[in-house]
Protein backbone atom coordinates (compact mmCIF):
# COMPACT_ATOMS: atom_id res chain seq x y z
CA UNK A 1 0.00 0.00 0.00
CA UNK A 2 1.42 3.99 -1.25
CA UNK A 3 1.66 6.37 1.11
CA UNK A 4 -0.74 8.03 -0.74
CA UNK A 5 -3.41 5.33 -0.59
CA UNK A 6 -2.98 5.05 3.40
CA UNK A 7 -3.58 8.28 3.76
CA UNK A 8 -7.07 8.56 2.30
CA UNK A 9 -9.75 8.63 4.81
CA UNK A 10 -12.22 5.98 5.24
CA UNK A 11 -15.16 5.40 3.16
CA UNK A 12 -18.50 7.14 4.77
CA UNK A 13 -20.71 4.07 5.78
CA UNK A 14 -23.92 3.54 3.48
CA UNK A 15 -26.92 5.05 5.14
CA UNK A 16 -29.24 2.13 4.80
CA UNK A 17 -27.71 -1.32 6.60
CA UNK A 18 -26.80 -3.08 3.52
CA UNK A 19 -26.45 -0.82 0.69
CA UNK A 20 -24.04 -0.91 -1.15
CA UNK A 21 -23.50 3.15 -1.73
CA UNK A 22 -24.77 6.07 -0.51
CA UNK A 23 -25.32 6.98 -4.62
CA UNK A 24 -27.24 4.21 -4.91
CA UNK A 25 -31.49 5.57 -5.29
CA UNK A 26 -33.77 4.51 -2.44
CA UNK A 27 -36.73 3.08 -2.61
CA UNK A 28 -40.12 3.82 -0.81
CA UNK A 29 -39.63 0.91 1.49
CA UNK A 30 -36.20 2.73 2.83
CA UNK A 31 -37.74 6.12 2.75
CA UNK A 32 -40.50 4.42 5.19
CA UNK A 33 -38.03 3.00 7.42
CA UNK A 34 -36.56 5.98 8.43
CA UNK A 35 -39.50 7.61 8.62
CA UNK A 36 -40.41 5.25 11.32
CA UNK A 37 -37.61 5.86 13.11
CA UNK A 38 -38.49 9.78 13.18
CA UNK A 39 -42.00 8.44 14.17
CA UNK A 40 -40.27 6.91 17.29
CA UNK A 41 -37.89 9.23 17.75
CA UNK A 42 -40.58 12.10 17.84
CA UNK A 43 -42.39 9.92 20.35
CA UNK A 44 -39.57 9.43 22.92
CA UNK A 45 -39.29 13.11 22.96
CA UNK A 46 -35.55 13.33 20.99
CA UNK A 47 -37.02 15.29 18.21
CA UNK A 48 -39.97 17.80 18.45
CA UNK A 49 -42.66 19.13 16.15
CA UNK A 50 -40.68 21.10 13.87
CA UNK A 51 -37.77 18.87 14.01
CA UNK A 52 -39.89 15.99 13.02
CA UNK A 53 -41.47 17.78 10.54
CA UNK A 54 -38.43 19.21 8.54
CA UNK A 55 -36.88 15.66 8.62
CA UNK A 56 -40.21 13.80 7.13
CA UNK A 57 -40.89 16.14 4.71
CA UNK A 58 -36.54 15.72 3.51
CA UNK A 59 -37.39 12.11 3.70
CA UNK A 60 -39.98 12.20 1.46
CA UNK A 61 -37.41 14.13 -1.32
CA UNK A 62 -34.39 12.26 -0.80
CA UNK A 63 -33.24 10.08 -3.66
CA UNK A 64 -30.06 8.38 -2.47
CA UNK A 65 -29.14 6.65 0.45
CA UNK A 66 -26.88 9.61 1.22
CA UNK A 67 -29.61 11.67 1.33
CA UNK A 68 -31.35 9.91 4.01
CA UNK A 69 -28.11 8.91 5.73
CA UNK A 70 -28.02 12.75 8.10
CA UNK A 71 -31.59 12.52 8.78
CA UNK A 72 -31.05 9.47 11.89
CA UNK A 73 -27.31 10.10 12.18
CA UNK A 74 -28.08 11.66 15.59
CA UNK A 75 -30.69 9.31 16.50
CA UNK A 76 -30.59 5.59 18.06
CA UNK A 77 -31.97 2.99 15.48
CA UNK A 78 -35.50 1.81 15.67
CA UNK A 79 -35.53 -1.23 18.56
CA UNK A 80 -32.21 0.30 20.14
CA UNK A 81 -32.59 -0.37 23.84
CA UNK A 82 -32.82 3.31 25.55
CA UNK A 83 -31.90 4.18 29.67
CA UNK A 84 -35.15 3.41 31.21
CA UNK A 85 -36.87 6.82 31.49
CA UNK A 86 -37.14 8.28 35.27
CA UNK A 87 -40.40 9.68 36.24
CA UNK A 88 -38.90 11.43 38.70
CA UNK A 89 -39.40 15.79 38.05
CA UNK A 90 -36.42 17.45 38.51
CA UNK A 91 -36.26 21.31 38.54
CA UNK A 92 -35.29 22.19 35.22
CA UNK A 93 -37.82 20.17 33.41
CA UNK A 94 -39.73 23.50 32.83
CA UNK A 95 -43.22 21.10 32.30
CA UNK A 96 -45.94 24.46 32.58
CA UNK A 97 -48.60 21.68 33.60
CA UNK A 98 -46.39 20.58 37.00
CA UNK A 99 -48.09 20.86 40.22
CA UNK A 100 -48.22 23.88 42.00
CA UNK A 101 -46.97 23.57 45.37
CA UNK A 102 -48.76 27.07 46.93
CA UNK A 103 -51.72 25.38 46.53
CA UNK A 104 -51.17 21.61 47.19
CA UNK A 105 -49.47 22.52 50.80
CA UNK A 106 -51.72 24.49 53.47
CA UNK A 107 -49.65 24.01 56.46
CA UNK A 108 -52.62 23.53 59.80
CA UNK A 109 -55.20 22.67 57.69
CA UNK A 110 -57.56 19.79 59.12
CA UNK A 111 -56.37 16.37 58.15
CA UNK A 112 -59.02 14.33 56.22
CA UNK A 113 -57.85 10.89 57.53
CA UNK A 114 -55.44 9.78 60.14
CA UNK A 115 -55.22 5.91 59.36
CA UNK A 116 -56.83 3.18 57.63
CA UNK A 117 -57.78 -0.39 58.63
CA UNK A 118 -58.49 -3.20 56.26
CA UNK A 119 -59.26 -6.73 57.60
CA UNK A 120 -60.28 -9.14 55.22
CA UNK A 121 -61.74 -5.95 53.36
CA UNK A 122 -60.10 -3.14 51.49
CA UNK A 123 -59.76 0.92 52.17
CA UNK A 124 -58.34 3.43 49.62
CA UNK A 125 -57.82 7.13 50.18
CA UNK A 126 -57.66 9.63 46.90
CA UNK A 127 -58.53 12.28 45.27
CA UNK A 128 -58.50 15.51 47.11
CA UNK A 129 -58.01 14.47 50.21
CA UNK A 130 -55.41 16.36 52.91
CA UNK A 131 -52.29 14.53 54.78
CA UNK A 132 -51.68 14.85 57.97
CA UNK A 133 -48.10 14.55 59.69
CA UNK A 134 -48.29 10.71 60.14
CA UNK A 135 -50.59 8.78 58.32
CA UNK A 136 -50.70 5.05 59.47
CA UNK A 137 -52.41 2.39 57.67
CA UNK A 138 -53.01 -1.56 58.23
CA UNK A 139 -54.00 -4.18 56.11
CA UNK A 140 -54.89 -8.48 57.23
CA UNK A 141 -55.60 -10.51 54.80
CA UNK A 142 -56.85 -7.09 52.73
CA UNK A 143 -56.08 -4.68 50.63
CA UNK A 144 -55.63 -0.96 50.81
CA UNK A 145 -54.78 2.15 48.22
CA UNK A 146 -53.43 5.44 48.93
CA UNK A 147 -53.17 8.02 46.49
CA UNK A 148 -51.13 11.39 46.70
CA UNK A 149 -51.31 12.54 43.36
CA UNK A 150 -54.64 14.92 43.94
CA UNK A 151 -53.74 15.25 47.60
CA UNK A 152 -52.90 18.56 49.68
CA UNK A 153 -50.39 18.49 52.55
CA UNK A 154 -50.80 19.98 56.12
CA UNK A 155 -47.29 19.81 56.67
CA UNK A 156 -44.54 20.07 55.22
CA UNK A 157 -42.93 17.09 56.38
CA UNK A 158 -45.26 13.91 56.42
CA UNK A 159 -44.98 9.81 57.08
CA UNK A 160 -47.03 7.00 55.30
CA UNK A 161 -46.92 4.19 57.39
CA UNK A 162 -47.85 1.26 55.59
CA UNK A 163 -48.23 -2.36 57.86
CA UNK A 164 -49.21 -5.28 55.90
CA UNK A 165 -49.64 -9.37 57.16
CA UNK A 166 -50.57 -11.26 54.20
CA UNK A 167 -52.12 -8.33 52.67
CA UNK A 168 -51.31 -5.39 50.22
CA UNK A 169 -50.88 -1.76 50.40
CA UNK A 170 -50.11 0.44 47.34
CA UNK A 171 -48.90 3.90 47.71
CA UNK A 172 -49.02 5.97 44.54
CA UNK A 173 -47.58 9.32 43.92
CA UNK A 174 -46.89 12.21 41.17
CA UNK A 175 -43.87 12.62 39.58
CA UNK A 176 -43.60 16.35 41.39
CA UNK A 177 -42.93 14.48 45.05
CA UNK A 178 -40.21 14.41 47.16
CA UNK A 179 -40.34 10.77 47.96
CA UNK A 180 -38.06 8.68 50.40
CA UNK A 181 -39.02 4.95 51.02
CA UNK A 182 -37.38 2.77 54.44
CA UNK A 183 -39.75 -0.01 54.87
CA UNK A 184 -38.85 -3.41 54.59
CA UNK A 185 -40.31 -6.48 54.24
CA UNK A 186 -40.15 -10.16 55.99
CA UNK A 187 -41.35 -13.16 53.66
CA UNK A 188 -42.47 -10.50 51.73
CA UNK A 189 -41.50 -7.11 49.80
CA UNK A 190 -41.77 -3.63 50.23
CA UNK A 191 -41.37 -2.09 46.57
CA UNK A 192 -40.12 1.15 46.18
CA UNK A 193 -40.03 2.40 42.35
CA UNK A 194 -40.54 6.39 43.53
CA UNK A 195 -37.73 7.34 45.71
CA UNK A 196 -36.41 10.94 44.65
CA UNK A 197 -35.89 14.32 44.68
CA UNK A 198 -39.31 16.69 42.88
CA UNK A 199 -40.51 19.96 41.87
CA UNK A 200 -39.47 22.95 44.33
CA UNK A 201 -41.72 23.76 46.76
CA UNK A 202 -43.03 20.02 47.42
CA UNK A 203 -43.54 18.53 50.90
CA UNK A 204 -41.37 15.51 51.90
CA UNK A 205 -42.95 12.41 52.01
CA UNK A 206 -41.89 9.39 53.70
CA UNK A 207 -42.72 6.14 53.16
CA UNK A 208 -41.72 3.47 56.19
CA UNK A 209 -43.14 0.35 57.83
CA UNK A 210 -43.13 -3.51 57.05
CA UNK A 211 -44.93 -6.06 54.68
CA UNK A 212 -45.18 -9.73 56.44
CA UNK A 213 -45.82 -12.62 53.73
CA UNK A 214 -47.42 -9.34 52.24
CA UNK A 215 -46.58 -6.53 49.94
CA UNK A 216 -46.46 -2.58 49.91
CA UNK A 217 -45.20 -0.98 46.04
CA UNK A 218 -44.77 2.53 46.29
CA UNK A 219 -44.60 4.11 43.04
CA UNK A 220 -45.12 7.30 40.76
CA UNK A 221 -48.09 7.88 38.25
CA UNK A 222 -48.79 10.31 36.28
CA UNK A 223 -51.95 12.74 36.93
CA UNK A 224 -55.20 12.18 35.41
CA UNK A 225 -54.83 15.57 33.57
CA UNK A 226 -51.67 14.88 32.90
CA UNK A 227 -52.60 11.37 30.72
CA UNK A 228 -55.04 13.28 29.10
CA UNK A 229 -52.80 16.56 28.19
CA UNK A 230 -50.25 13.45 26.49
CA UNK A 231 -53.03 11.92 25.05
CA UNK A 232 -54.11 14.90 23.49
CA UNK A 233 -50.71 15.89 22.55
CA UNK A 234 -49.98 12.80 20.87
CA UNK A 235 -52.91 12.66 18.94
CA UNK A 236 -52.11 15.96 17.95
CA UNK A 237 -48.75 14.97 16.90
CA UNK A 238 -50.32 12.04 14.74
CA UNK A 239 -52.73 14.66 13.20
CA UNK A 240 -49.55 17.15 12.06
CA UNK A 241 -47.67 13.83 10.80
CA UNK A 242 -50.54 12.97 8.86
CA UNK A 243 -50.88 16.01 7.34
CA UNK A 244 -46.63 16.22 6.61
CA UNK A 245 -46.97 12.41 4.74
CA UNK A 246 -50.02 13.80 2.62
CA UNK A 247 -48.39 16.98 1.70
CA UNK A 248 -45.34 14.84 0.93
CA UNK A 249 -47.19 12.45 -1.28
CA UNK A 250 -48.96 15.32 -3.17
CA UNK A 251 -45.24 17.13 -3.71
CA UNK A 252 -44.47 13.84 -4.84
CA UNK A 253 -47.33 13.36 -7.32
CA UNK A 254 -47.20 16.90 -8.42
CA UNK A 255 -43.36 15.86 -9.71
CA UNK A 256 -44.16 12.65 -11.15
CA UNK A 257 -47.43 14.90 -12.89
CA UNK A 258 -45.04 17.76 -13.99
CA UNK A 259 -42.46 15.03 -15.24
CA UNK A 260 -44.79 13.58 -17.00
CA UNK A 261 -45.90 16.81 -18.94
CA UNK A 262 -42.26 17.52 -19.18
CA UNK A 263 -41.81 13.85 -21.14
CA UNK A 264 -44.90 14.30 -23.07
CA UNK A 265 -44.04 18.29 -24.48
CA UNK A 266 -40.81 16.63 -25.30
CA UNK A 267 -42.07 13.94 -26.96
CA UNK A 268 -43.43 15.81 -29.33
CA UNK A 269 -41.78 18.56 -30.48
CA UNK A 270 -39.48 15.94 -31.63
CA UNK A 271 -42.18 14.16 -32.90
CA UNK A 272 -43.06 17.60 -34.85
CA UNK A 273 -39.17 18.26 -35.45
CA UNK A 274 -39.07 14.44 -37.24
CA UNK A 275 -42.17 15.25 -39.23
CA UNK A 276 -40.53 19.33 -40.49
CA UNK A 277 -37.77 17.20 -41.17
CA UNK A 278 -39.14 14.72 -43.50
CA UNK A 279 -41.20 17.11 -45.17
CA UNK A 280 -38.16 19.42 -45.62
CA UNK A 281 -36.27 16.84 -47.25
CA UNK A 282 -39.00 16.07 -49.78
CA UNK A 283 -39.44 19.48 -50.71
CA UNK A 284 -35.64 19.66 -51.78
Amino acid sequence: MTDAESSQPPASPPAVPGSPSPELRASDADRERVAEVLREAMAEGRLDMDEFNERVDAVYRARTYGDLAPLTRDLPAAGAAVPKTSLVKRPADGDVTEIDWSERVVVGAEPTSGGAFAFWSGFNRKGGWTVGRVFTSFAMWGGGEIDLREARFAEREVVIRCFTVMGGIQVTVPPELNVTVKGFGIMGGFGDDATGEGTPGSPRVTVTGFALMGGVGVERKLRKAERQRLKEQRRQERLEEREARRLAHQERHQERHELHRRRTEEHHRRTEDRHHGTHGGDGQ
